[in-house]
């Protein structure tokens, strides 16, 4: 059972909230943070103070065991959509967890994935190589309504994700482990569905959640079901994918290509393999941004809600892992 606050009322006690993130401007989420929560004392990893201050944790893949001996923690919240890391931690304490859903992750990854897309698509490495080259060279590529793009995963950013190629004119998929309806999507749903809708990808776009029954989704018997030539995009978790399996199958030609901006181990070492691959194209856990603008305001609405006892949007069911 969560934790509950026993000597003052919520709406009135005063609250402390602690940011860590290796990644995100703490500079900037301070800003955002005090002008749109001036009542909240902020402290910033690792600067925390008296640990029993503590009262919610906004966090990005922070140190493990960053939770322990934070007695009077009541609140944790992702700085992204991903809790993979934060549920593996045994210091995390039984308090409610929250995801972060903001419009703007999921218009970020919306673009990744179009710019993805397209960039297979349409040919764009290879006219890259012939301008530095010099060479005039033109190639045919099939009009958008004949390219079949799968999604597996239809939650906030495969849905964002189907919206933007439905507008490019693509044919849409999508994969998910219950069933779903989505506007100008054919959706597909448990195991079955999956063998159904893998022979009819020109391209698989994975943003599922890490998961025990997702992990290593993305093997060589999922690519054995994509059509011969068919592009992997992983924008979902590095776990998800079994690397030696997709080097396997882009070697012998089973896979056209790879777009990937997750890994397994990040950030990803020097000497690894996909880096100098000629048909993997990595990006550095970047295809979707936590922007604190934009963000804030779900920090905002998430204290208020546990202020009032309210339920929490976004909560992790944690049996689940999302």
């Amino acid at each position: 059972m969560d934790r509950g606050y026993t000597d003052m009322p919520l709406q009135r006690r005063p609250m402390t909230l602690l940011f860590c993130s290796g990644i995100d401007n703490a500079g900037l989420w301070r800003e955002a943070l005090r002008r749109r929560l001036p009542d909240v004392t902020l402290r910033v990893w690792p600067e925390v103070g008296d640990p029993d201050d503590i009262d919610m944790a906004l966090v990005w893949q922070p140190p493990p065991g960053i939770f322990a001996g934070l007695a009077k923690l009541r609140l944790v919240m992702s700085l992204g959509a991903g809790v993979e890391t934060l549920l593996a931690d045994p210091s995390l304490p039984d308090v409610p967890l929250v995801r972060m859903v903001a419009d703007s992750l999921s218009d970020d990854m919306a673009g990744f994935v179009a710019l993805q897309v397209l960039r297979w698509h349409r040919h764009s490495d290879e006219f890259d190589a012939a301008q530095a080259a010099g060479v005039w060279r033109w190639l045919p590529y099939r009009p958008a309504r004949e390219v079949t793009i799968g999604l597996l995963g239809l939650g906030e950013l495969g849905r964002a994700a189907a919206v933007v190629l439905g507008a490019l004119g693509y044919r849409v998929l999508g994969w998910s482990r219950s069933p779903k309806r989505l506007d100008g999507v054919e959706c597909f749903a448990g195991p079955d569905g999956l063998e159904a809708m893998l022979p009819r990808c020109d391209q698989l776009v994975c943003l599922l959640p890490l998961t025990a029954d997702t992990r290593g989704i993305l093997d060589r018997r999922l690519f054995a079901r994509l059509p011969a030539g068919a592009v992997l995009v992983n924008a979902g978790r590095g776990d998800h994918l079994v690397e030696a399996d997709l080097i396997d199958a882009l070697d012998c030609g089973r896979l056209g290509g790879a777009s990937l901006d997750v890994f397994s181990e990040e950030p990803l070492p020097a000497g690894h393999p996909f880096w100098r691959h000629p048909r993997i194209r990595v990006s550095p856990h970047s295809a979707a941004a936590t922007h604190p603008a934009q963000a804030v305001e779900q920090v905002a609405a998430t204290l208020a809600a546990f202020r009032d006892g309210r339920p929490l949007a976004n909560r992790v069911e944690r049996g689940r892992g999302y």
